[in-house]
């Protein structure tokens, strides 16, 4: 069954800022230039058009609070930890909304990311019955991937589905396995297919699913851990080897396959490792991934080998301060990551030497963001700390939205503003006017 729910702007929007003549397009890391907020490039999927947090824009806030720099808040109704993504001006978010005892409605949202007003509401699927979940997730927690005028939208086991930007329904199907938590990974996008990651209680397998009609194509079995072989890592898409190369962390290993076939390429054990969230990252030529609950270390691997390259492809590891939920962010020589308990740490990307290691306090969950010479990190309770970024630690700013509200989602980036999602509401945060014409 599927509802329209049409719903009407919930709070007013406050005064953006005006003035797009203040901004100038910059290219990341290469080179930044110009004042004010650059337009940017769009935020299609989970961590952006990089799939790493990295963010084409300039200007964006360094302070902000409740009566500060908050250009719209519109409350959500529901829960879900999917992260906003933007795309030509329109937001678009994932929801679970309880309408009954063990009874969810599932839905698509898109809102106009000028004044937050929600444009539609689409139920995509309607989940019954009891599901296991952990305490501290959603039942709609996978971020939507928006290209080419459609919104694909994944909801774990419940369902899979592609509509177009105007909230027309084009197919739905599903991916039978046993959820333990809920779900969490989201797809990642591959040509015309979307990779998928269903590492289950019962079953552990990566599909590639045809975006034109929501048939897969192929499915790839995965010799993982069969007692706590559930995950919920999102495919990272590289060229690496001269190969095109879906990078899947699962419990027990990483493993690469030719996105087109499935066909596995290489793998990396990491025994002990379970639970698996962080979305891969690669810089340098190396693939750098995290190994979950269990024993958490980060790894670098060289991409370019084939079959189980455990003992050759390695670069180098690190256990301390390693994350079980956060995602390595890479920035040009850097990578930085971010422990759960809020323990920042830069490294270099070849040696993994370290530069420095703070303790930020507070509890993580988000990834981290790259944008303007700045790392931002979000905590589990609406509050961020911008670092600069570097290979010296300095400390810029401390912000709180809420009153302590739950923030897992990860921030989405557009014309030099931040789009940021707690438990109750989505704001969208950015330098107000006044502030920039002081500048």
């Amino acid at each position: 069954m599927t509802r329209n729910l049409r719903e009407p702007v919930v709070l007013a929007a406050l005064k953006r800022r005006i003035g797009s003549g203040l901004s100038r397009a910059t290219v990341i890391v290469a080179a930044f230039c110009g004042l004010g907020g650059s337009a940017g490039a769009d935020w299609p999927e989970f961590r952006g058009p990089t799939g790493q947090g990295i963010a084409d824009a300039t200007g964006l806030p360094v302070n902000w609070s409740e009566e500060s720099n908050v250009a719209w808040k519109v409350p959500l109704e529901g829960l879900a930890w999917s992260s906003p993504v933007i795309v030509d001006g329109r937001i678009y978010l994932t929801n679970a909304v309880e309408i009954g005892p063990q009874h969810y409605s599932l839905r698509a949202i898109c809102l106009k990311a000028s004044s937050g007003e929600i444009v539609w509401t689409v139920e995509v699927f309607e989940q019954e019955g009891a599901v296991e979940i952990h305490r501290t997730n959603s039942h709609a927690s996978p971020t939507p991937i928006v290209e080419d005028g459609k919104v694909y939208v994944h909801f774990g086991p419940h369902g899979t589905a592609c509509l177009t930007t105007d909230g027309e329904v084009l197919w739905r199907m599903a991916l039978e396995y046993l959820p333990v938590h809920g779900n969490g990974g989201s797809p990642a996008s591959a040509g015309d297919l979307l990779i998928i990651s269903c590492d289950g209680r019962d079953k552990q397998f990566v599909v590639g699913i045809e975006k034109a009609t929501g048939e897969e194509r192929w499915r790839t079995p995965r010799d993982t851990n069969p007692v706590k072989g559930f995950s919920f890592s999102t495919p990272l898409i590289i060229e690496a080897g001269g190969r095109r190369q879906a990078v899947c962390p699962g419990s027990d290993a990483v493993f690469a396959y030719d996105p087109a076939t499935g066909e596995q390429l290489w793998r990396v054990d990491y025994t002990g490792g379970f639970s698996v969230v962080p979305r891969p990252a690669f810089a340098g030529g190396l693939v750098f991934v995290c190994t979950g609950f269990g024993t958490p270390k980060l790894m670098a691997i060289d991409p370019t080998g084939t079959g189980n390259v455990t003992d050759t492809h390695v670069r180098w590891e690190i256990k301390r301060g390693a994350p079980h939920n956060p995602s390595p962010l890479p920035v040009g020589d850097e990578l930085y990551f971010l422990s759960d308990q809020g323990v920042a740490t830069c490294v270099d990307v070849q040696t993994g030497e370290e530069h420095w290691q703070e303790r930020l306090g507070g509890q993580f969950w988000a990834s981290p963001l790259y944008a303007d010479g700045k790392i931002y990190f979000q905590d589990q309770h609406g509050g961020s700390v911008v670092v600069k970024a570097g290979t010296e630690f300095v400390e810029l700013a401390r912000n709180q939205l809420g009153a302590g509200e739950r923030s897992f989602a990860s921030y989405g980036v557009v014309d030099g503003a931040l789009f940021i999602r707690t438990e109750e509401a989505l704001y969208r945060v950015e330098e107000s006017a006044a502030a920039v014409e002081s500048q």
